[in-house]
């Protein structure tokens, strides 16, 4: 669909700019162009379309392309500079892996030698061991035993005023 537009278009093209080669395929676009031009010297004096503003079919056929298509001149040369970008894309994120696991490695490095560096530093120090010699007889305490009380279930009546 898009291959047949752009024909259209180059075909357009040829014949305003006059390099045609069979003029009898050329002869239905050069009537269609003059229409147009016809149909646009017609157009109202505030520049508006006749016909409530829609355009006719033969009009859009001669828009010119709003972006020239840009193909690649070679094509082999597009591929090697296309197979040169993923090589370097490859090797890059190749870097990158062995950058992170050399920083990995380093780390576990530097924590290993921190932990034989703290070894090195702790003073162990030892608890003392309880004297077994002598038995361990507990003492009668000197204070008064406390004296039990009843729990007291009901709330008196200025509490219970408070509360509501």
């Amino acid at each position: 669909m898009l291959v047949k537009t752009r024909q259209k278009e180059k075909k357009i093209r040829d014949v305003s700019e006059g390099k045609v080669e069979n003029q009898g395929e050329m002869e239905p676009l050069k009537e269609a162009r003059k229409r147009v031009e016809g149909s646009s010297s017609s157009d109202n004096s505030n520049g508006r379309t006749s016909g409530g503003g829609r355009r006719s079919p033969t009009n859009c056929l001669i828009k010119p392309p709003v972006k020239k298509n840009t193909i690649p001149i070679d094509l082999k040369l597009r591929a090697v500079e296309r197979a040169r970008f993923a090589h370097q894309v490859v090797e890059k994120r190749r870097l990158i892996k062995q950058y992170k696991m050399e920083r990995e490695r380093q780390q576990k490095l530097e924590e290993e030698e921190e932990i034989k560096r703290l070894r090195k530093e702790l003073i162990p120090k030892a608890q003392l061991m309880p004297y077994f010699d002598r038995p361990f007889v507990p003492r009668r305490s000197e204070k008064q035993p406390t004296v039990p009380r009843e729990p007291k279930f009901c709330i008196p009546r200025h509490k219970a005023d408070v509360m509501q």
